[in-house]
């Protein structure tokens, strides 16, 4: 007696399940006998898709895409594929637009979905278009490492310093143990000048958290100035040794990939000193933007998520009464225990003068964020 044919959600969910072990190949076999029993079945053709998309077989991918689509116009999973595809050809404004169906159709609250977009819109370049799309994530699911590290990658390739900080601190607030976003921040920490803040957060990564030289370095370069190390230090040995596995010789069709990947597509070559550490990867949130204020009231986020609104000394007043570390202090004592924690995560000294001086010096050092 033969076996039994599995349904088409069976092997999708199979598929699936490969697909996110990495087992492409395996995913692509399962994926074809179930195409050849159920040739139209929609889900099937994008789980297809996508596998072609990670094996970085394009024209494959945007082929199986375009028949999903075809075959279902409003699918979302299928028309974020076939953007992502399409931005691999260089059609960006067609991508564009049909990013924007999916906005169309609703899926803006869908917060993977957005994710999805905005780090395809990123590999290629698109950091205010990512930026927006990240932004919906961070709408959508407020408590997402995840996105909040989006927001602050595309934040600080767009140029908005404290923007990233913020992002990027609210991040290891939600999650501390988010590596990827603690060595982005320690990099871009060190390239303020603020080693002490760099050195605070590479210490709490362990060498096999990094796989780029950078942060190795620099980590190595810090503990030594630091500490006065010499360079046989067994401390240093394990982070030395990670960096000669990272930094191993390159092969040539590595670097003749990379050469190519460094090109913008106006054929110029991106800045080598930005970072690149990551290659998924704030504005004020919409509902935020359309809220009227007065003139000498304002809205403050804190890392927790929590909003304070007022005059610079009712939001100080307020934040002073939510920490119940600090409630049996004075203002002053309170400024000056948060300016210090500040220095020491940031290397920025937050000045304690008055409120505004205070709220203000703690938004630029990225421990803050003052929405209006």
């Amino acid at each position: 007696m033969s076996d039994r044919f599995l349904s088409s959600d069976e092997y999708d969910e199979n598929a699936h399940q490969l697909y996110n072990e990495g087992r492409y190949d395996e995913a692509l076999g399962i994926l074809r006998e179930g195409l050849s029993l159920y040739p139209n079945n929609v889900d099937l053709l994008v789980g297809l898709a996508y596998a072609h998309l990670a094996r970085e077989e394009f024209a494959w991918a945007r082929r199986g895409f375009e028949r999903a689509s075809s075959l279902d116009p409003d699918h979302e999973d299928a028309l974020a594929g076939l953007g992502e595809s399409l931005l691999k050809f260089g059609h960006r404004e067609t991508a564009l637009g049909i990013f924007d169906r999916i906005l169309e159709l609703g899926f803006k609250d869908d917060h993977e979905l957005m994710l999805q977009v905005g780090r395809a819109l990123f590999r290629e370049g698109l950091l205010a278009q990512a930026h927006r799309y990240f932004e919906y994530a961070i709408q959508a699911q407020p408590d997402s490492p995840d996105a909040s590290a989006c927001v602050g990658y595309a934040a600080h390739r767009l140029g908005r310093e404290a923007n990233a900080l913020y992002w990027l601190r609210r991040a290891l607030e939600v999650d501390p143990d988010f590596t990827e976003a603690r060595i982005y921040l320690a990099n871009l920490l060190y390239d303020r000048g603020e080693s002490e803040a760099a050195l605070h957060h590479l210490e709490r990564t362990s060498p096999e958290d990094h796989y780029d030289e950078l942060g190795l370095w620099r980590y190595i370069e810090l503990r030594k100035a630091t500490y006065r190390l010499p360079d046989d230090d067994p401390e240093l040995q394990p982070w030395l040794h990670r960096l000669g596995e990272v930094a191993a010789e390159p092969d040539p069709v590595d670097l003749l990939l990379a050469e190519v990947e460094a090109q913008q597509p106006d054929g110029t070559v991106r800045d080598p000193s930005q970072l690149e550490l990551f290659g998924a990867m704030h504005q004020e949130l919409q509902a935020m933007q359309k809220r009227a204020a007065a003139a000498d009231t304002h809205l403050v986020a804190t890392l927790a998520g929590r909003l304070f609104r007022g005059s610079w000394e009712e939001i100080l007043l307020q934040m002073k009464a939510a920490d119940r570390e600090w409630s049996d202090c004075t203002l002053t004592e309170f400024m000056a225990g948060l300016a210090r924690k500040g220095r020491a995560e940031t290397g920025v000294i937050i000045p304690v003068t008055d409120a505004e001086a205070f709220i203000r010096g703690s938004a630029e050092a990225g421990v803050l964020r003052i929405i209006h």
